[in-house]
């Protein structure tokens, strides 16, 4: 098996030389980078992750901070951090936070973070101070995905924008009784995204004079079944809603199975709309405001990778865009629908 040795003599320069070329760091012309490159394909050498770390001070490898393994958006995000990351020669390892308290503390403060990786991507966590204190100290590139951290670099949606757009579709089509179903999870998520969306939907109908009845939130948890079960009470209501705004496509997708359950149509008797563009959101015909985590991800990669190049990009949150994307489980609200209330707004 060729070493780095053997790549050295055959392209004339140092090891070192070799390392940084392989690396792809500077300080190295392309002429050489192509020379040694040629060289190590012609001996069929593969640089090792231990040894270009000492000769580099990196590990080629990016910390990926998550607080579950299970869902949709952190699985679209890591896919998406991890192809932009490999196109630059870099690994990807994950940390879970799923995790009891005390092990969590432990992942923060152990040199996991600080001596395993060359940059830390963290998803969406509802982080202690200690934690936010933890992340901010850390002698490598930091970024966030989803709500922002004051003093790193991160990007996500605008929670309140998106919340805005998708109940301003619902007034649009007419629909004047309209409910949240959001609430916080239990996976760690960050509780501002939650919060944000909720504020969002209360705002928005007292500004529209519209009715805001509290039995009109439900805390649907960010998951499926949970979600079925908060709607199934609140649909069975005589003053039930005519629109639904769901915090997330998957809360959606339990309020539709809520109403196919009581025998409510959808779009006829009750319009629903959610977040996110879940990977079956087109399968269940599912209205919803789109986010692309996959490029959120790719986003967040390229800021640390700036930062290892030594061209860090400005320290402020970067706003991801949006889209309303209109399918089947909205339209016009029934007239017959509407509390006299309503007609008179």
């Amino acid at each position: 098996m060729a070493s780095i040795h053997d790549v050295a003599q055959r392209s004339g320069v140092s090891t070192a030389t070799v390392s940084r070329a392989l690396r792809g760091l500077p300080n190295v012309s392309p002429v050489t980078r192509q020379r040694v490159q040629e060289a190590a394909d012609a001996l069929g050498y593969i640089p090792s992750p231990s040894a270009s770390g000492l000769s580099s001070g990196r590990t080629g490898a990016v910390a990926v901070v998550v607080p579950s393994l299970t869902r949709w958006f952190f699985t679209e995000v890591v896919e998406g951090v991890d192809a932009a990351l490999r196109v630059e020669g870099y690994d990807t390892f994950l940390v879970d936070l799923a995790v009891r308290p005390g092990e969590r503390e432990r992942l923060f403060s152990h040199t996991l973070l600080r001596k395993r990786a060359d940059a830390v991507i963290a998803l969406g966590i509802r982080f202690t101070g200690a934690e936010r204190s933890e992340l901010r100290s850390l002698p490598v590139p930091v970024a966030i995905v989803g709500a922002p951290l004051a003093g790193l670099r991160g990007i996500g949606v605008d929670d309140a924008a998106v919340s805005r757009s998708a109940i301003q579709h619902l007034v649009d089509l007419g629909h004047h009784r309209i409910a949240h179903v959001g609430g916080h999870d239990r996976f760690g998520l960050d509780r501002s995204v939650a919060d944000l969306r909720e504020r969002a939907w209360r705002a928005e109908l007292r500004d529209r004079g519209l009715p805001l009845l509290d039995h009109w939130f439900a805390s649907g948890g960010f998951l499926l079944p949970q979600s079925k079960a908060a709607a199934l009470t609140m649909l069975q209501r005589p003053d039930r809603p005519t629109g639904v705004f769901a915090g997330s496509d998957e809360m959606a997708f339990g309020v539709l199975l809520a109403a196919a359950e009581l025998g409510i149509r959808v779009p006829e008797d009750l319009s629903v709309v959610g977040i996110d563009d879940h990977s079956w959101s087109a399968a269940f015909h599912l209205t919803t405001v789109r986010q692309d985590p996959h490029e959120q991800g790719a986003a967040a990669a390229a800021m640390v990778l700036a930062q290892l190049a030594g061209t860090p990009p400005p320290i402020a949150p970067i706003a991801a865009p949006h889209e309303l994307i209109v399918r089947g489980t909205t339209a016009a609200a029934a007239r017959s629908r509407r509390l006299p209330a309503d007609r008179d707004a």
